[in-house]
């Protein structure tokens, strides 16, 4: 049984169904620039990130496209759009090794937690990671239910 490990950050959005639908690989911590409505958008926890990706664009910036952080209602005309191309700042050697990776490997850079860290500042969690076959998740499935059975005919023993 896996023991979760305790974290002092809160997370804003979670993908859970990325490491279901891709076998994860290198995972990397990007800074995010958004505007302050967003931030405060953020932090009420509603944004949505399980139909979001990153791309490496030509000039070479890092960006999460598709994800869903909805406008924050006391901001009035001072507000963001919700589905707008957000900036990843990351170093120049990252956004190479993840460039690289999807040009000549086939691999997706997925989105896997928005969250603030200590110093409250937006990061999110990125992954190199390559699409899963039917079969794999079949296997993946068959695997995390054994395990779930394993551990209650362990706890009914014992």
């Amino acid at each position: 049984m896996a023991v979760k490990e305790v974290s002092n950050f809160k997370v804003a959005a979670d993908n859970r169904r990325a490491r279901y639908e891709f076998a994860v690989g290198d995972t990397l911590e990007a800074g995010i620039s958004l505007t302050g409505s967003e931030v405060k958008s953020l932090r009420t926890g509603k944004a949505t990130i399980a139909e979001s990706y990153v791309g490496v664009s030509r000039k070479g910036d890092v960006e999460l496209i598709n994800a869903n952080i909805p406008e924050y209602l006391q901001a009035n005309r001072m507000n963001h759009e919700p589905r707008r191309p957000r900036r990843l700042l990351l170093k120049a050697r990252e956004i190479a090794r993840l460039a690289q990776g999807v040009e000549r490997e086939g691999m997706t850079i997925v989105p896997l937690k928005l969250y603030f860290n200590e110093k409250g500042r937006a990061k999110l969690q990125i992954a190199l990671a390559k699409g899963k076959q039917l079969h794999d998740k079949r296997q993946a499935e068959k695997a995390r239910d054994w395990g779930r059975e394993k551990a209650r005919l362990m706890r009914d023993k014992g």
